[in-house]
C-alpha cells in the first residue's frame, strides 16, 4: 500500500487522511501572487538583519525601502494631533489627572472625552462589527462635507485598512469560477491576488502610458465583450484614483464616463480612493466617484463601494490598520450580507477607527490644535511634491527610461529599456527581465523597488515601482545611487543590442481575461 492509500478499518470502511504538504494545501494560496513583499522583499528583509547584525559583506549600510507605501518605516512623523487624542482614549485614566491641560490642548482634551463617552467599553471592548455609531457619524459627515451630498453611516463599514473590503466584495461577488473582475493594468496586486484566492478571473484593461497612464472607456467595452465572449460573467470594475503605481489623477469627465459605462453594462463600481490627499500638480484635483455619481444622479442606480484608508495621505499610520468603505446603490438585502461578513470578524480595531475618524475630521480654524496640524499636513505633502519631482525628473535622465509625472499617489512606475543580453539572462533564471534589474539593483545599492511585472504592464515593456518616500535627505542619495547602478547596469550587459518596449495598443487582451487572476503577477517569473 502506498502513503497515499488509505488504510481499511475493522469496519472495512476507509479513512481518507491527507498528510500537510506544499501538494495537499489550497492551491489558490500557492497561485496567488503579491509582488510588494515578494521575493525581492524577501531577500531584502534577510540583507537588512545582516547588516543589523554585523553579518555579511554589502556595498552599503542600510537597506532603503522603496517597495511599499510605508510612510513612518521612512521617518515620515505621525501628526501630532492624531497622537494626542489616540492616547487619551488608550489611556482615558489620564483625563482624570488635575494637570491634563498642562500637557494636552483642550480640543484634543474634547475629542478624546467625547470618544470615550460614546465608545462603550473603550478601546479595549468590540465595537459594533460595523464598527463604532459614533465613529461611522463622524465619517459620514465628513463625506457629506467633502462631496455635498448626504452620507448615511448605514452605509458606511470601519474596516482594518482597506484591504479587507476587497476581500468582502470578492467573498460577495464571485460566485462561481466564470466570475470575474475589471482591474487596470498596472494594478496594485492586492486585487489579482484576491481574486486567485477567491477562485474568480481578472479581465484585465490597459492604461494607456502614452497618454499618462490615461483610462480609455472605449477599451474597457473591447475588453468586457472579450470577457464575455469567452463566457466570463464581468461582476464589478475595480478603478484606482489617484493611480497605483502609476500616479495618475483621473479627470471629472472620465470619470462620468466610467459611471455611464457601468450603468450600462450593470456593473459594481469599485473606487479604490486611499491616495485622494495626495495630488502635487496644480491642475488636478480629487473628485470622489460618489460625487459624480451624485451629479449625475446615478447613486441609485450604479452600486458604488469607495474605499479610504489611514495607511496613506499625509497620515501614513499603516500599522494601525483603520479604513473604512460606503457602499451606495446596494439594496438593503445585500447589504445585510455585508454586515454579516463584517459579523464574522467581530469587528475592526478601535485604534483604526478612531485614527480614521479624526482623518476625516480634523481640527478646524479656531481650535487649539489647528495651526500645528495644518502645518504638520502642508510639510508632509509638500515635501512629497518635492521628492517627486527630483526623482522623476532624474528617473528621465537616464538612458532610456521614461517617466510620467506622478500626478499623485506614492509612486513613479518608470519604463525601461533593457539590453538583449539582461533579457535573455533573465529568460535563462526563469524570471522576468525587470526582476533581473531590481534583484541587481538591491544587491548594488541596498534599494529596494519591485518588479513592473508584479503589476501587469503591457507585452514587451518593463518597469519597476519606487515610491518617493524616502526623507529629502535621503532621496539625493537614492537618486545618485540608482543613476550610478543604472550605468552599470547597462554596461555590463551591454547597452547595443536593447530589447527597445514596445507601443502600448488598447487591444482586447483575450488570453490574459481568459487566465487565473494570478496569473499576471509576476513577481517570480510565473
Amino acid at each position: 500500500m502506498t502513503s497515499s492509500e488509505a488504510p481499511s478499518t475493522s469496519n472495512g470502511t476507509s479513512e481518507r487522511r491527507v498528510p500537510l504538504s506544499i501538494d495537499t494545501i489550497n492551491k489558490r494560496v500557492i497561485n496567488s501572487e503579491y509582488a510588494v513583499r515578494g521575493e525581492i522583499v524577501q531577500l531584502a528583509q534577510k540583507i537588512a538583519r545582516d547588516l543589523g547584525e554585523g553579518k555579511g559583506s554589502y556595498p552599503f549600510d542600510k537597506v532603503v525601502w522603496c517597495n511599499i507605501g510605508n510612510p513612518q518605516i521612512l521617518g515620515q512623523k505621525p501628526i501630532t494631533y492624531f497622537r494626542q487624542v489616540l492616547a487619551l482614549c488608550e489611556c482615558p485614566q489620564l483625563l482624570d489627572n488635575p494637570h491634563i491641560r498642562e500637557l494636552f490642548p483642550e480640543d484634543v482634551i474634547a475629542r478624546a472625552q467625547l470618544l470615550n463617552k460614546a465608545i462603550p467599553g473603550g478601546l479595549g471592548a468590540y465595537s459594533d462589527s460595523a464598527g463604532a455609531l459614533i465613529i461611522r457619524q463622524l465619517v459620514a459627515a465628513s463625506i457629506a462635507r467633502r462631496d455635498g451630498h448626504p452620507a448615511d453611516p448605514e452605509n458606511i463599514y470601519m474596516t482594518d485598512g482597506a484591504s479587507p473590503a476587497v476581500h468582502y466584495m470578492m467573498d460577495l461577488l464571485l460566485r462561481e469560477p466564470t466570475d470575474s473582475m475589471m482591474v487596470p493594468i498596472p494594478q496594485y496586486p492586492l486585487y489579482s491576488a484576491t481574486l486567485t484566492l477567491y477562485g474568480g478571473r481578472l479581465v484585465p484593461y490597459l492604461l494607456d502610458e502614452s497618454a499618462g497612464w490615461g483610462l480609455d472607456v472605449g477599451h474597457l467595452r473591447q475588453q468586457i465583450a472579450a470577457a464575455r465572449t469567452q463566457g466570463l460573467c464581468v461582476r464589478a470594475v475595480v478603478v484606482i484614483n489617484p493611480g497605483n503605481p502609476t500616479g495618475q489623477c483621473l479627470s471629472h469627465q472620465n470619470m462620468r464616463d466610467i459611471l455611464s459605462f457601468c450603468r450600462e453594462e450593470q456593473l459594481v463600481l469599485i473606487a479604490d480612493e486611499v491616495y485622494q490627499a495626495n495630488i502635487y500638480v496644480g491642475n488636478k484635483e480629487f473628485f470622489s466617484f460618489k460625487k459624480v455619481a451624485a451629479e449625475m444622479g446615478l447613486l441609485a442606480e450604479v452600486p458604488l463601494v469607495s474605499l479610504h484608508s489611514i495607511s496613506k495621505g499625509f497620515v501614513g499610520e499603516c500599522g494601525r490598520r483603520g479604513g473604512y468603505m460606503e457602499v451606495t446603490g446596494f439594496p438593503e438585502d445585500v447589504k445585510d450580507q455585508i454586515l454579516k461578513l463584517a459579523s464574522i470578524n467581530l469587528c475592526p480595531n478601535l485604534s483604526g477607527q478612531i485614527c480614521c475618524a479624526l482623518m476625516m475630521n480634523p481640527p478646524q480654524a479656531g481650535e487649539a490644535s489647528y495651526d500645528q496640524y495644518r502645518a504638520e499636513k502642508s510639510a508632509i505633502l509638500g515635501s512629497l511634491k518635492r521628492r517627486a519631482e527630483l526623482l522623476v525628473g532624474a528617473l528621465n535622465r537616464l538612458e532610456g527610461v521614461s517617466c510620467n509625472a506622478a500626478e499623485g499617489a506614492l509612486y513613479a512606475f518608470p519604463k525601461i529599456t533593457l539590453p538583449d543580453a539582461a533579457v535573455q539572462a533573465a529568460k535563462q533564471m526563469g524570471k522576468q527581465p525587470d526582476w533581473l534589474y531590481c534583484r541587481e539593483l538591491l544587491e548594488a545599492t541596498g534599494i529596494v523597488v519591485v518588479p513592473g511585472s508584479g503589476f501587469g504592464q503591457a507585452d514587451g515593456t518593463f518597469h519597476f515601482r519606487t515610491t518617493f518616500l524616502p526623507s529629502e535627505e535621503d532621496i539625493g542619495h537614492v537618486v545618485e545611487a540608482l543613476g550610478k547602478f543604472h550605468t552599470a547596469f547597462l554596461k555590463k550587459y551591454g547597452d547595443a543590442g536593447t530589447t527597445q518596449p514596445q507601443p502600448q495598443k488598447l487591444q482586447p487582451a483575450a488570453a490574459v481575461a481568459a487566465a487565473p487572476a494570478g496569473a499576471t503577477d509576476a513577481d517570480n517569473g510565473h
